[in-house]
């Protein structure tokens, strides 16, 4: 019987979107994180009876068929890179971007990586890396004597030196931009990697040429929607009952079917 085999996917199906809403939930309060939607497309049909045959010798053609579907299957996890809430901190060294782009990072096997938390600090030798120590590009070095780094809207960052009444110019941050932000692999820690997928990508300056602007003490809060995940687990888990209850019936079917004298 079709039915088993056929709910038998649709409760998959559903398992993956409850561990998408999951993983979404546990990232309520995680810095720049995007939250993830599930794609489904249903399988292939079996055809019995081919709509637009000819039938009989008449030649007349059968204006429908029948189509018997073969379930659900999952067709992509997709991240929605809406902008999240600014949220003041008032620590100097965050950073978050308002509006398109990501922070460029160096990772330590030469690879580079793309984020949108910009809580970083100081390594030992005064440069600016993320909270895991990978150094954030242009690799911007803040002198030991500085009491007060600044950064402005467009990413050039400065410092106050003791003793000295105007600001130095350090440098300025680069951001990245993609042709499709989803595309983008995960690498865990917020990162991202580049893919064919997502397009090479399209290196600027804050605040030109579509590129957001940094602000300096903010950070970027997760996008996830708690009202909206939890409405969509509810969906979810009734979604997963209907189907194990389509199964219950087609086994209590196969059970009278079997039961017949």
């Amino acid at each position: 019987m079709r039915a088993l085999s056929v709910a038998a996917t649709g409760m998959m199906a559903q398992q993956l979107h409850v561990e998408v809403i999951a993983n979404n939930i546990a990232n309520l309060a995680t810095t720049g994180y995007k939250r993830q939607r599930p794609e489904f497309q249903d399988l292939l049909y079996q055809s019995q009876r081919r709509v637009g045959a000819v039938n009989g010798e008449d030649g007349s053609i059968l204006p429908a068929g029948v189509e018997l579907g073969l379930g659900v299957k999952t067709a992509a996890v997709y991240r929605i890179h809406q902008q999240g809430n600014l949220v003041n901190t008032e620590n100097p060294l965050d950073l978050a971007i308002q509006g398109d782009g990501y922070f460029v990072v160096q990772l330590p096997n030469g690879d580079v990586a793309y984020t949108r938390a910009g809580s970083f600090q100081l390594s030992p030798e005064g440069t600016l890396v993320t909270a895991e120590g990978y150094t954030v590009n242009p690799g911007i070095a803040v002198p030991a004597e500085a009491v007060e780094v600044t950064v402005n809207a467009e990413g050039t960052v400065f410092a106050k030196i003791q003793g000295q009444v105007s600001l130095q110019q350090l440098g300025r941050l680069e951001l990245a931009r993609f042709t499709n932000p989803s595309g983008l692999e995960a690498l865990g820690g917020g990162l991202f990697a580049e893919t064919d997928a997502s397009g090479p990508a399209i290196l600027g300056n804050p605040g030109v040429d579509g590129f957001g602007t940094v602000q300096q003490g903010f950070l970027e809060s997760s996008n996830v929607n708690a009202v909206q995940e939890l409405t969509a687990l509810i969906a979810a888990q009734r979604a997963y009952e209907l189907n194990s209850r389509v199964i219950s019936a087609a086994d209590n079917m196969l059970g009278t079917i079997t039961q017949m004298r």
